[in-house]
């Protein structure tokens, strides 16, 4: 079989750490392909990590990722490991080492990362799905960019183990995929459930982070809000945030920074890697992080998480924008990117923060480009979303 290599005309795959698996069984995924982000491990193959000195200084894997493996059982074939940001460490998708993987569906503009090269090949046909971790939006902001479905699973509900770090309190295992059904069947497959969905309860709406999108998105956004009110019925206004959104993000930088450090610090300092631009001031910065400041950020996370469980009770939902606006223009300036990141965040760290699930929806368009809508459940509430997904989407 001819291999991916030859037909991604996008950038989106691995040519230093390319591998193909077969699949390992005839499951409920036979006859799909995959894509893995490249900081899961496969047995004798090394890892890059979007970064040439991490590839240099390790040495091949001795086993490979459970939630591969779940995916090869279940049916489906790999086909290649996909580009992304430097060790996970950015919003983006443009690596100065490797490339940009092309947005076919945002011309000219970034695909979203860290898990670029996982989006762009699924907006882009090469796959019917792609794995990629997302810890503090790396699924869900690619998803938004590149106008395809992407979740972001409870905290810990789906393995990591087997795979790159960044932070491990936030980091988990999410996938992408072209439609509903799709992304539900993989879903099942890597939360290893086969019970009925319950159906979603009353709508809840975000109106802090819509009112931080801005009156542009709130409007590119309103069709699809209506057309998950026509389900769950009207929603209710709540703010979420009565300490504003940017603390919640700045804590989550904090936690996320610390921990960061904490599991890379020691390789950093030895190696002295060759970082890009954003990416080499954000390890810079995580360095430096008070211990006091990580202890009064926890302490913040654990109230806003128990805030979360009672507004979410009764298998309610969340309902956001997935993003601050469209995929930023290609090589736009690092103030303008910063700034987009900072306001990007304040809304992605709201399910990291409660270690909640989220998917985001390709339900909207702005300027010609995609706009995510997203939705928050309760924990454990993965299955509801990905059937709630479905059926919402099922004459998208």
């Amino acid at each position: 079989m001819e291999s991916i290599l030859t037909r991604d005309r996008l950038g989106a795959f691995c040519r230093e750490t390319h591998v193909e698996l077969k699949p390992r069984g005839a499951g409920p995924l036979a006859g799909l392909t995959f894509a893995a982000k490249d900081v899961f491990h496969v047995a004798a193959h090394r890892t890059g990590a979007g970064n040439p000195d991490w590839l240099r200084t390790h040495e091949p894997e001795a086993r490979t990722a459970p939630a591969v493996r779940q995916l090869l059982e279940a049916g489906s074939r790999l086909v290649g490991k996909t580009l992304c940001d430097e060790l996970a460490y950015s919003l983006m998708g443009e690596n100065v080492h490797y490339g940009t993987p092309v947005n076919v569906n945002a011309p000219g503009r970034v695909p979203g990362g860290s898990s670029s090269g996982s989006a762009a090949a699924v907006a882009g046909g090469l796959v019917d799905f792609a794995l990629g971790t997302d810890t503090g939006g790396s699924v869900r902001f690619p998803a938004s960019c590149c106008g395809i479905f992407g979740i972001r699973p409870t905290h810990g509900r789906v393995s990591l183990e087997e795979a790159v770090p960044l932070a491990p309190s936030f980091d988990t295992c999410g996938w992408f995929a072209r439609d509903a059904d799709i992304l539900e069947r993989a879903g099942r497959v890597l939360l290893k459930d086969e019970q009925p969905a319950p159906r979603p309860g009353k709508l809840v709406l975000a109106q802090d982070a819509f009112e931080l999108a801005g009156a542009g998105v709130t409007r590119a956004l309103e069709p699809a809000v209506a057309r998950v009110a026509s389900k769950l019925g009207a929603p209710q206004p709540v703010t979420i945030a009565a300490e504003g959104l940017e603390q919640w993000m700045n804590d989550f930088r904090v936690l996320q920074g610390a921990e960061i450090w904490a599991r890379h610090g020691a390789w950093v300092t030895s190696v002295n890697p060759a970082f890009g631009p954003g990416v080499k001031e954000r390890f810079e910065w995580a360095a430096t992080i008070p211990a006091r400041d990580v202890a009064a950020a926890d302490a913040r996370r654990e109230e806003i998480a128990l805030r979360l469980d009672g507004l979410l009770a009764g298998d309610a939902l969340l309902c956001l924008p997935s993003a601050p606006g469209i995929a930023p223009p290609l090589n736009t300036s690092a103030a303008e990117l910063d700034a987009f990141r900072s306001r990007a965040l304040a809304m992605l760290c709201i399910a990291g923060l409660a270690r909640l699930p989220q998917v985001s929806l390709p339900l909207g368009r702005l300027e010609g480009c995609p706009l995510g809508l997203s939705l928050i459940a309760r924990r454990g509430g993965d299955l509801m979303l990905l059937a709630f997904a479905r059926v919402l989407c099922a004459t998208r």
